[in-house]
């Protein structure tokens, strides 16, 4: 019997059969020239992006919609009924209905909404009043809106 002594002897690949083993030198040559082309556009590309960030409005400018009709329920401490503004004209229950309807008819369908802002404290019939007033006139949809609702 002989021994082993760890080395195996090399065969020469027989002529017509394939070879098994991948060459990866041109994979590395590839590898090697991105490496290098991506090393020196790094630092030609722009470090620092500059953005203009629009600047917060004044507090004291209200921006409102022109086509936004809202109705402004003012309440006194008990939760009555104390004044009414559409939009930014005082107006009293009586008068709310006819300017509502003549308003609300110039408008094309699409357009008929209305907005109810009212406190909190407002009591529930006092608000169910002027809801009954401004579909009356013939708003749709109406929106109810809080008054004092903290902000986020």
């Amino acid at each position: 019997m002989a021994m082993q002594t760890g080395k195996e002897e090399y065969k020469r690949p027989e002529v017509g059969k394939p070879l098994v083993d991948m060459n990866v030198v041109p994979l590395i040559d590839i590898l090697l020239v991105l490496l290098i082309i991506f090393m020196a556009i790094t630092p030609l590309r722009p470090s620092k992006l500059e953005s203009k960030i629009p600047e917060k409005p004044p507090e004291n400018v209200a921006v409102t919609n022109p086509l936004a009709l809202v109705v402004l329920v003012e309440a006194d401490a008990s939760g009555r009924l104390a004044g009414l503004t559409l939009n930014v004209e005082p107006v009293t229950e009586e008068t709310l209905g006819e300017k509502l309807r003549e308003i609300i008819a110039a408008r094309p369908p699409d357009q008929r909404s209305v907005f109810i802002r009212a406190p909190r404290n407002t009591l529930y019939g006092e608000v169910v009043r002027i809801i009954d007033i401004v579909k009356a006139a013939g708003a749709t949809p109406i929106g109810l809106q809080i008054d004092d609702l903290p902000e986020r």
